[in-house]
């Protein structure tokens, strides 16, 4: 798997940002040790969702293409995918939850994707993704559990390791796993000491029980500020990938993950959104307790106005 995610980062030349890589005294001070935050918020669409999007809409045949693709995101995948389909003229169908953050359902739409609204008590976006696909013919491009999806996500580790070389820990905010596995594929190709934690809310620890008891469980509609990691569970693929390449699981507070949003907007002037702040929420709270060279995924900032105001006021 690192072979595909180094020719991820050859087909994403001249189409993805290689993002900067951002350091602060004062959360060096507090983590007592050095940190690096990888800074995903300023890839295209705002999130390191664009990478596998591209990396594997990239890879379709010209028959393909003109058939169109399909998903389900509940925000940074859909706008990954109808920004890749603009970029690369196909066409895109999105099924989005009602809910999901109104700046992510309007950039999707803006990209020119047709958007599929559901109700995610009543409704699973899978299901009606199938459906949809059965009738009209459209390539399915999964948010996670996709080989290729997997490989492009790695390529933002993949750079960080390039720049800061060799890091003791990574911190990687987890989902349905295919940026945590990805970032653990790359980290353990180019320095395999380099110990990978992935992150996850407590309220949406279905992946932390999955690692801990190595049984695959789910959480449905976990109610979670982090939108980004309202997964049911892991996938097929990355189950196993996170078994295999990731050394540990941690979970976080609601009340950290705010905090952490704050801490960077405030001290660090980023604007991130509640995933892309599971990193910094460990260190900050103690959850993770390491020292050395630390990297971080900072993984999105599509964060709306009222979820911003929500834990500025909070």
């Amino acid at each position: 798997m690192f072979e595909k995610v180094l020719q991820a980062q050859e087909r994403l030349k001249g189409f993805s940002k290689i993002t900067p890589v951002v350091a602060s005294s004062t959360l060096d001070e507090i983590a007592k040790a050095k940190v690096f935050l990888k800074c995903e918020n300023y890839q295209r669409m705002g999130a390191f969702k664009f990478r596998g999007a591209f990396n594997a809409m990239s890879q379709l045949s010209e028959e393909e293409k003109l058939l169109g693709v399909i998903t389900y995101s509940s925000g940074n995948h859909a706008q990954a995918v109808a920004l890749v389909g603009k970029i690369l003229e196909i066409k895109t169908t999105i099924v989005m939850p009602k809910n999901a953050p109104q700046i992510k359902l309007k950039a999707t739409a803006g990209y020119g994707a047709n958007i599929i609204e559901y109700n995610p008590e009543l409704q699973q976006r899978e299901e009606i993704a199938k459906e949809i696909q059965n009738k009209n013919g459209f390539v399915l491009i999964p948010p996670f559990d996709h080989q290729e999806v997997i490989a492009g996500q790695g390529t933002a580790a993949l750079e960080l390791f390039q720049d800061k070389k060799e890091l003791d820990y990574l911190l990687v905010p987890c989902g349905g796993g295919g940026l945590l596995s990805g970032s653990a594929i790359a980290a353990k190709g180019m320095y395999p000491n380099c110990k990978v934690i992935g992150i996850e809310p407590e309220v949406a620890d279905d992946a932390t029980k999955s690692f801990k008891t190595k049984v695959l469980h789910s959480v449905k509609n976990p109610p979670t500020i982090a939108d980004g990691t309202r997964t049911t569970s892991l996938g097929k693929l990355t189950f196993p990938l996170v078994l295999e390449y990731v050394d540990d699981m941690v979970t976080v507070t609601e009340y950290s993950i705010i905090e952490a949003v704050k801490f960077l907007f405030y001290r660090l002037k980023l604007v991130v959104e509640p995933s892309g702040a599971l990193g910094i929420a460990a260190l900050l709270s103690g959850a993770v307790k390491v020292n050395g060279k630390i990297g971080v995924i900072i993984s999105g900032g599509n964060i709306d106005a009222e979820t911003m105001t929500f834990i500025l006021n909070s």
